[in-house]
């Protein structure tokens, strides 16, 4: 049984820029010069995203002062988390999965510019239940 891709237009487009980034600038920068690079190859190709929106946390009915900061919403449906790590670890994995679960949206994608290729892996958003507190997201 085929199971048709969440997006798959809009992830391929978004590791074709970040493919072209790597292939530029290669491995060894910290996350900031990526982060940059990034979106300025978005913004060439014509993807719509937003940068480091911070992402307020509700515990139960109290607005918690902690929020997340994913890299990038792109689309206004995909939240992108780049790394630049010598190799991906449970924790940057973790990260992103509670990116997608805070903020409701459908797919979290996990960029790695630190290994030799370009790591990307998809995150589909499992859960029915969103803890977002941020109305604009």
């Amino acid at each position: 049984m085929s199971e048709e891709l969440v997006y798959r237009n809009e992830t391929y487009n978004i590791i074709g820029a970040a493919m072209s980034v790597h292939r530029e600038l290669s491995s060894g920068f910290l996350e900031s010069v990526y982060q940059e690079a990034l979106e300025i190859e978005f913004s060439r190709r014509n993807i719509p995203y937003i940068a480091q929106q911070k992402i307020q946390i509700q515990y139960k009915d109290v607005l918690l002062k902690q929020y997340y900061i994913p890299d990038f919403f792109c689309y206004d449906k995909i939240i992108v988390e780049i790394k630049a790590v010598s190799t991906v670890l449970p924790e940057h994995e973790a990260q992103i999965i509670h990116y997608v679960k805070a903020t409701g949206k459908k797919m979290g994608l996990l960029l790695n510019f630190g290994e030799e290729s370009l790591y990307h892996k998809r995150f589909p958003n499992l859960s029915t239940k969103s803890i977002r507190t941020n109305p604009q997201l």
